[in-house]
């Protein structure tokens, strides 16, 4: 793997980056991205004192510039035949995927209800989850929500699916084509899969062909309908502070869960981000190496959205206007590249951030993507500069 790894392009990159383990006590990613940040007023000044032109801010902040029909923010001027169509849809195709929508999730809202019934959730650390639930109960909560996630999907119209299998050799290179996917499973089971990060529509892709667990934000626990929903994919709540004298944090349930998962097959998988916030699909920033702290093996995914009129990725846009226009849409694409089983060697075991950036240039160099130094922080003040674009406008 590393003779392999050395023959990749190197990463060029304008300053250093700085993959960071997962953080608990973080409250950047509560602050919707779209919205003025009245509390940071670096923001308000970097988006008011300079005025740069468009051109100028998609240079530089290209990883989360929107490329479709829609221009900027789904603000743009659209012709006269777009229009047309949307308004079609609005009348006919969103009504009825609202309804297919929320008919799935109450379905599995019931199906969870009725799974979890007179049986109390794992508290540890106080993260709550259905996940480690066993016997009948474990079996049909995976089965049904992988199967209505992809119903999900089919209603938000990606009625086809292409997937690639990328084949793996009996001793676990991942440079083999006489290896396959299930000769990768039968080596070792990875703790953790690592994807990029493009959409919401990930969760629902990975939900319907692994189950997985993923770290949600404390609040999602609370939500109707979703909140017992993400208790029994056994989520990791992110909470700003610990109310046990033992609580191990974020970080550390998560790195429990990855070992499990690697040591245990009816463990339930994690799913994380390791770029921490979501791009426009051609690029790749920098990893953080929560997901690789406790050496285990990982399965790389790459996510693509092929597409003619909306992009799918969720950036540079608010939410409503983004599902909105994802609905009036007929047809979806997407399309997902598993990567063979990433086993790190001992040198990556012991230097978590050395294993994060070689998954992270594999996978650049497998799905063609574009490496980028910039993350969260540079996204809002991209996202700040466009809404004082808008506001001078």
């Amino acid at each position: 793997m590393e003779s392999e790894l050395q023959k990749l392009p190197q990463p060029e990159t304008t300053r250093p980056s700085q993959p960071e383990s997962i953080d608990e006590g973080s409250t950047k990613d509560d602050r919707p991205l779209l919205k003025p940040d009245p509390t940071n007023p670096q923001l308000q000044v970097q988006s008011q004192s300079s005025s740069p032109s468009i051109e100028e801010l998609e240079k530089k902040y290209a990883p989360y510039v929107r490329h479709d029909v829609y221009g900027i923010m789904g603000r743009g001027e659209l012709p006269w035949t777009e229009k047309v169509l949307l308004g079609i849809a609005l009348v006919t195709l969103v009504p009825m995927r609202v309804i297919g929508a929320t008919t799935v999730l109450v379905v599995y809202y019931l199906i969870c209800k009725i799974c979890t019934a007179f049986w109390a959730p794992n508290r540890e650390d106080e993260q709550e989850d259905y996940a480690h639930t066993g016997g009948w109960r474990r079996t049909v909560m995976m089965q049904s929500g992988m199967f209505l996630s992809r119903v999900m999907l089919f209603v938000f119209g990606f009625y086809w699916i292409h997937e690639t299998y990328q084949p793996t050799n009996l001793n676990g290179n991942s440079n083999n084509e006489d290896g396959s996917k299930q000769q990768a499973e039968e080596l070792e089971r990875p703790g953790a899969i690592v994807s990029n990060h493009i959409s919401y529509l990930d969760i629902l892709y990975h939900k319907s062909r692994s189950f997985p667990s993923f770290v949600a934000k404390r609040s999602v626990a609370k939500l109707p309908l979703v909140g017992l929903i993400s208790k029994c994919l056994g989520c990791v709540y992110v909470q700003r502070e610990s109310k046990s004298p033992d609580f191990k944090g974020v970080s550390g349930v998560v790195n429990e869960r990855i070992r499990e998962a690697h040591q245990n097959k009816s463990a339930p998988i994690m799913l994380l981000f390791p770029e921490g916030t979501t791009t426009n699909g051609d690029f790749l920033l920098p990893f953080k190496s929560g997901a690789f702290l406790s050496g285990a093996p990982v399965q790389p995914v790459i996510l693509r959205y092929p597409y003619q009129r909306l992009s799918p990725a969720w950036d540079s846009i608010s939410g409503a206007r983004h599902v909105i226009l994802l609905l009036c849409q007929f047809v979806n694409y997407m399309e997902a590249t598993w990567l063979p089983v990433y086993y790190p060697s001992q040198q990556e075991k012991d230097d978590p951030r050395l294993y994060a950036e070689n998954v992270r240039r594999l996978m650049a160099h497998e799905g063609n993507l574009l490496l980028s130094d910039i993350g969260l922080a540079e996204k809002r003040v991209y996202h700040a500069a466009l809404n004082g674009l808008f506001c001078q406008q």
